[in-house]
């Protein structure tokens, strides 16, 4: 699964932390990585970080400006961990990335990460249509820059995935009548096994009634169950038959 979703990462300061994106990136099915001003590319420690995605950094387009950078894209998000002027909109990484799978069906969609100790610069956002912020506890909000690219591309990838289908069920539900004579029959069952406390026999029926309802039976397991019931209830009338 790809999509026309591009990384960039602007002004990084540590090749270790370029690597790690490519890896994070090669996970998600992401491979469209622009690099804008990095202070070391390419480096050996990008490449060991990468880990096996040094094919992303030998695609790796290098650009001189945030403008060069996200040529040709329609959607542009800017992350950001500093809270912006109030007439921004702000994405979490949920959000984001549905609104990124969804505009990538028409035009690339390039999603900007600062430097590692500023962020983007204002001018940087000035490029952006929204912003984009991953929840962290106040207390420590400092992501690291990879660990942020992971948790965005993994909701990209999330977003695109697509939706399991559910198999067309076997049987009908049950209906409330059926689930009625189910919880009176099993009720029986349990009073002819012969247990002796009457408050635990009601504790008991209640539990498995509970348990039912919350399986949902449909038509045919409901009769697969009453089946059983009635196989023990012989079980119990041939053991009564042999110890007369």
């Amino acid at each position: 699964m790809t999509h026309p979703i591009r990384i960039v990462l602007v002004d990084t300061t540590h090749p270790g932390n370029v690597g790690a994106t490519a890896r994070a990136m090669k996970n998600m099915g992401l491979e469209d990585l622009v690099l804008v001003r990095p202070r070391s590319f390419p480096h050996a420690e990008a490449t060991a970080r990468a880990s096996g995605a040094d094919d992303l950094l030998v695609r790796a387009r290098l650009a001189g400006s945030i403008g060069e950078a996200i040529d040709g894209c329609g959607l542009v998000l800017g992350t950001s961990a500093r809270p912006r002027a109030a007439n921004w909109v702000v994405h979490d990484p949920r959000s984001a990335a549905r609104l990124a799978v969804d505009a990538s069906q028409d035009r690339p969609v390039a999603i900007l990460f600062g430097s590692e100790r500023n962020g983007l610069s204002n001018e940087d956002l000035g490029a952006c249509h929204a912003l984009l912020n991953v929840p962290a506890d106040p207390r420590y909000e400092s992501l690291n820059l990879a660990q942020a690219v992971q948790i965005v591309t993994w909701e990209i990838r999330m977003a695109g995935a697509p939706q399991v289908r559910r198999l067309e069920p076997e049987a009908p539900p049950a209906t409330a009548g059926q689930i009625e004579n189910l919880r009176g029959h099993l009720a029986t069952v349990v009073a002819q096994l012969g247990f002796k406390d009457e408050r635990n026999v009601a504790n008991l029926v209640t539990r498995l009634e509970r348990l039912l309802m919350r399986a949902v039976p449909d038509e045919k397991e409901v009769q697969i169950l009453r089946g059983v019931l009635t196989a023990i209830q012989r079980g119990i009338g041939a053991r009564e038959v042999e110890d007369a």
